[in-house]
């Protein structure tokens, strides 16, 4: 039996005690003096998480969209599906240069503007070297040279075309568009090198957890053991490098089916030993992304 109790206060009760004024405050000045990882509420102008906090609204403390979905099998079935249509496309497409660039009317003709997504360039880079070595990377950057949003998943929704899709002519200045946004993927890159990203996603939700699991085996039989050796081992690798996106589907299913910490231990472990963890590579040096393809988005 679960019981809940809820007491968050209607506007009548607010205006009495302002709770949630009070709530918003205290959070504002535990923010100011220890840091915060994450936004509580990233319209700090409206109360609309909290009203959905209080009406109980099914999945407000899900993740994000982005962690439902493997990109990387995502983008293969985009490729299955149109090579499978269109055998030509295979040989064509594997033989386009790297750089190469194409431009398309934003939004469609049959799609009204949006502020939240305007024109632009997309870019896919490549990371040849470093921490973060065998990673890709899509961007967004406006006509002002701004990033539009860090999710991949719109990103590779916004490039979507059709064989009937024409090709415009590309902005003036498209080619430093495509420089600025591969400038900013690189120092973003090189900045989230040795960080574990957001606190929600499973990366570092299974660092947490890891972490908490092996204080818990100090002093005991199992603190020697060879599980206990590749949890450790496994956590200094996730540490230092992005989850594979395998590993970070099959966790971000576990972690939501409330697995047990043990549970948890035995699949990390397995997971580090069979080299399915993280991708991590031998080399160190540093080297430039390199841009695999852009497209424009011209008004």
């Amino acid at each position: 039996e679960i019981i809940c109790a809820n007491f968050w206060p209607a506007d009548g009760v607010e205006r009495l005690i302002r709770l949630r004024e009070r709530l918003r405050t205290r959070l504002q000045q535990n923010a100011e003096v220890v840091g915060a990882d994450e936004l509580f509420f990233e319209d700090e102008s409206g109360d609309r998480p909290l009203y959905d906090l209080y009406n109980e609204r099914s999945g407000i403390l899900d993740d994000d969209v982005d962690s439902e979905v493997d990109l990387v099998s995502y983008a293969y079935q985009i490729w299955k599906n149109a090579t499978d249509a269109n055998p030509d496309l295979k040989g064509v497409i594997e033989r386009l240069p790297d750089v190469v660039y194409a431009a398309k009317t934003h939004p469609p003709a049959n799609e009204p503007p949006d502020p939240g997504k305007p024109p632009g360039v997309l870019v896919f880079v490549g990371m040849p070297g470093g921490p973060n070595a065998g990673t890709n990377a899509l961007a967004w950057i406006d006509e002002q040279g701004r990033s539009v949003t860090e999710s991949q998943f719109a990103i590779l929704r916004a490039a979507e075309c059709s064989l009937e899709t024409p090709a415009v002519a590309r902005a003036q200045n498209h080619h430093d568009l495509v420089r600025t946004a591969t400038d900013r993927i690189a120092n973003e890159t090189r900045l989230v090198g040795g960080q574990l990203g957001r606190p929600t996603g499973a990366r570092s939700r299974t660092y947490e957890r890891i972490s908490r699991y092996l204080e818990r085996l100090q002093g005991t039989l199992f603190a020697g053991s060879a599980q206990s050796q590749a949890l450790t081992a496994a956590l200094e690798q996730l540490y230092r490098a992005p989850l594979r996106e395998s590993a970070r589907a099959r966790l971000n299913r576990q972690l939501r089916s409330s697995i047990t910490d043990d549970q948890l231990a035995e699949l990390v472990a397995g997971l580090y030993n069979e080299g399915e963890l993280c991708l991590v590579q031998d080399e160190v040096t540093e080297q430039e992304p390199k841009i695999i393809c852009s497209l424009g988005l011209v008004a």
